[in-house]
């Protein structure tokens, strides 16, 4: 597959600056490409069930994406066998989609990805056979025992042993017409979404793991970007604004996935939700390490409502030109 680059992503390194206010994209900017126009999220791993006997909830975070025809899997959720059991219950075959995205390398966005891979292979020899990941994906963690914590590096053998292939992104690029995977994320803001538990061993040298490869899709319609991010280790603000420049500096109409901003300060959650107002946030969908009462606050801050912004569950969706279908859990 020929993937077209747009321009050469910022370096992975590069300090955080100041907080520069930023223009809000008020309406949709001229477009030099193909929108997309039939778009669904639907969510297959993260904390909450959303209707009885019909998903099971993990810490870990998993969608399926459908854009004008075309399927991808996002991230593959924290256990072996979570996404598996839960797309069966919710009646959606995986074994069709040949491309996954993984966001970043913790295992609660890896830890389905060989289980799936094969039993679905067993169905299709293609399916889950590519997989979309950002430069540094597989740069060693160490922790504080000097053992190597990358969740993926230690699966990359097994799964290209079943044939399948990594395609490694150091730039925005677009996967399917309207459809674009962000590789690595600038830090122009100081959204300080890591742990720092772990030295990254990076080219440059020893340095924090701040989760440099952190990703995100984007998906461009009439009505504005749709963000999906599975952890957002590199900031929603810093995503969003990446997205803007890169992509088309249109509002934000959706934003699906985790935040991680469970743990964040009352400053910085009003913070963000100030500039995902800016932003144009119409719709929220947010799960896993977004936090429950963060999804609240940006809710009222923004100035959106239950209908409009919920806590995802399991089978929850996104479709636009429809909304969030929250399901029982989250109505």
């Amino acid at each position: 597959m020929r993937l077209l680059s747009l321009a050469a992503a910022a370096s992975l390194l590069l300090p955080v600056t100041g907080l520069t206010p930023t223009r809000a994209a008020s309406r949709p900017q001229p477009v030099d490409h193909a929108l997309a126009r039939d778009v669904k999220v639907t969510v297959l791993s993260t904390m909450l069930a959303g209707n009885p006997n019909r998903g099971t909830g993990e810490w870990g975070y998993a969608a399926l994406v459908e854009v004008d025809g075309r399927r991808w899997l996002f991230d593959t959720g924290a256990r072996p066998e979570t996404v598996l059991k839960n797309a069966a219950e919710l009646g959606i075959d995986l074994s069709t989609i040949t491309d996954v995205v993984i966001t970043h390398n913790h295992d609660d966005h890896t830890g389905g990805l060989l289980t799936l891979r094969r039993a679905m292979q067993a169905k299709n020899p293609a399916a889950l056979g590519r997989a979309h990941v950002a430069r540094g994906i597989f740069w060693p963690r160490l922790n504080a025992n000097g053992s190597d914590d990358n969740g993926l590096l230690k699966d990359r053998a097994a799964y290209e042993a079943t044939g399948g292939v990594f395609v490694e992104h150091a730039a925005a690029d677009e996967l399917a017409p309207g459809v674009w995977f962000t590789g690595p994320v600038p830090r122009t803001f100081p959204e300080r979404n890591w742990s720092g538990a772990r030295v990254l061993k990076a080219p440059a040298g020893d340095l924090e793991d701040n989760v440099p490869e952190d990703a995100s899709l984007v998906i461009d319609t009439a009505d504005g970007l749709v963000l999906v991010s599975g952890c957002g280790h590199a900031g929603i603000v810093n995503t969003v604004t990446y997205a803007q420049r890169v992509v088309r500096d249109a509002p934000l109409h959706a934003a699906i996935g985790g935040f991680h901003l469970f743990n964040a300060t009352d400053e910085q959650l009003e913070w963000t939700a100030g500039k995902l107002k800016e932003a144009g946030l119409t719709y929220l969908l947010g799960g896993h390490c977004t936090g429950i009462e963060a999804v609240y606050r940006i809710r009222a801050r923004a100035g959106l409502t239950r209908k409009n912004a919920v806590v995802s569950a399991v089978g929850s969706s996104f479709t636009l030109g429809k909304g969030i279908s929250a399901l029982s859990i989250a109505s």
